[in-house]
C-alpha cells in the first residue's frame, strides 16, 4: 500500500501533472527549472542535460514528462536495466529528433559499457562504433540530432563521477510537507470527482509518508471505504478508519516498517544492528529496506545510523507503545542524542 513502486493503472497516470504550473511541492526545483526551460526556448535551444534524484514517488518521471510537454518535445522513456547493451541505446539516440526527450529512470542501474557510450552522445552529439577486430577494425562516427537526456535515480552516489558530470542541470526532490501534500490529495480528488473536506485530505497527506505517489494510493482507498461504507464524502473520521484497517497508523507507517521497528528493539535490544543482520531476520532483500523502508524512518527521526548499525530513536518507543531501555533513556538524558522530531514540518 505504501511501498513507493511505479504506478501502472491508468486511474495514477491521468492524475499526473502536465505542466509546471499544475505541479505541487518541491517549489526550489520547480523555480530554478522554469527558468531553464525559458531560457531554452528562448534560445530555441533543448534544455540542458537534466538528472533528478531522490526517494521514490516524488515525482521524478512526472517532471522528465512535463520537461517534454514544456518544450513542445516528444518523450522516449527507458530504464537503465533495459537497457543492456550499447545497441539497445544506439537504436533509440539514432532515432530521436531534434530537441527530443530521452527519459532514462533509475540510471545508475546502466551496465558500464551503455554508460560509456552516453558520454560522447551527451556532449558531443555523436557515437563511435568499432567494427571489425585486431588489425581490420575501424571506427565509424555517427552523428545524433541535439536531445535532451532526462535521468532519474534513487542513489545519487552510485552514479560514476564521469556521468554526473556531464548533466548541467542537477536537482535533489525531498519528501513533501504535510500542507503540499495536502494539495495534492486536494487536486487529485477533483480530478477523480471525490468529495473530500480539508480535514479528511489531511489525514490522508498525514499519513501518505511525505510521498505524493503514496498520497493518491491513499486517497483511491479511503475512496473505495467511502463508497461501499459511507455515503462517498470523504471526511477525517472515514480516511481515519479506512486507513487504520489498512493497516497503516497515524504517521503512515505501514507493517513492514513497524515489523523493521520492533525487530531492533525486541531482537536486538533497540541496535544497533547492521542492515545485513536485519534483512536476513526480516526474511526482505536489503535494497528493500534501504531504498522503501529506511528513507522516511530516517527522515522522522525514528530510526539513527551509526557506525556500527542502525539503532532505534527515542520516538519510536512511545509510538509503539513500547518501554525504552534504561541505557537508551541514559543517553537521551545525558545530551549524546538530541530529540527527534516524529513529524515533518
Amino acid at each position: 500500500m505504501t511501498a513507493p513502486r511505479p504506478a501502472t493503472d491508468e486511474g495514477l497516470l491521468a492524475l499526473r501533472p502536465r505542466n509546471l504550473a499544475e505541479y505541487v511541492g518541491q517549489a526550489g526545483v520547480v523555480e530554478n527549472l522554469r527558468v531553464a526551460l525559458l531560457a531554452a526556448r528562448g534560445r530555441e535551444e533543448p534544455l540542458e542535460h537534466t538528472l533528478f534524484h531522490g526517494p521514490p514517488g516524488l515525482g521524478k518521471t512526472t517532471l522528465a514528462y512535463i520537461i517534454a510537454a514544456e518544450m513542445g518535445a516528444s518523450i522516449v522513456t527507458s530504464s537503465g536495466p533495459a537497457l543492456e547493451r550499447p545497441g539497445d541505446l544506439m537504436g533509440i539516440l539514432s532515432n530521436l529528433q531534434p530537441g527530443d526527450v530521452l527519459f532514462i529512470d533509475e540510471v545508475h542501474r546502466l551496465p558500464s559499457p551503455v554508460e560509456e557510450f552516453l558520454y560522447s552522445a551527451m556532449e558531443d552529439f555523436r557515437v563511435d562504433f568499432v567494427i571489425g577486430k585486431g588489425a581490420f577494425a575501424r571506427t565509424v562516427r555517427v552523428p545524433l540530432k541535439p536531445f535532451t537526456l532526462v535521468a532519474a535515480t534513487t542513489r545519487a552516489g552510485l552514479l560514476s563521477a564521469p556521468l554526473r558530470e556531464r548533466f548541467g542541470l542537477f536537482y535533489h526532490l525531498d519528501f513533501y510537507s504535510d500542507a503540499d501534500l495536502c494539495r495534492v490529495v486536494q487536486r487529485s480528488a477533483r480530478l477523480l470527482e471525490v468529495p473530500v473536506d480539508g480535514e479528511g485530505a489531511a489525514e490522508i497527506a498525514r499519513r501518505s509518508r511525505g510521498t505524493p505517489r503514496i498520497a493518491n494510493r491513499l486517497l483511491r482507498r479511503v475512496r473505495d471505504y467511502a463508497q461501499v461504507e459511507g455515503d462517498g464524502r470523504i471526511t477525517r473520521p472515514v480516511a481515519d478508519t479506512a486507513l487504520t484497517r489498512e493497516g497503516i497508523d497515524s504517521l503512515g507507517l505501514d507493517g513492514l516498517d513497524r515489523k523493521y521497528l520492533t525487530t531492533i528493539i525486541d531482537n536486538y535490544g533497540g541496535g544497533p544492528v547492521g542492515i545485513e543482520a536485519l534483512a536476513a531476520t526480516l526474511n526482505e532483500e536489503t535494497d528493500t529496506l534501504v531504498d522503501m523502508v529506511e528513507p522516511f524512518l530516517l527522515k522522522i527521526g525514528y530510526v539513527i545510523r551509526t557506525p556500527q548499525g542502525r539503532r532505534a530513536a527515542a520516538p519510536v518507543y512511545p509510538h509503539l507503545g513500547r518501554q525504552q531501555p534504561e541505557a537508551e533513556q541514559r543517553r537521551v538524558e545525558g545530551g549524546k542524542e538530541g530529540p527527534a522530531q516524529p513529524r515533518l514540518l
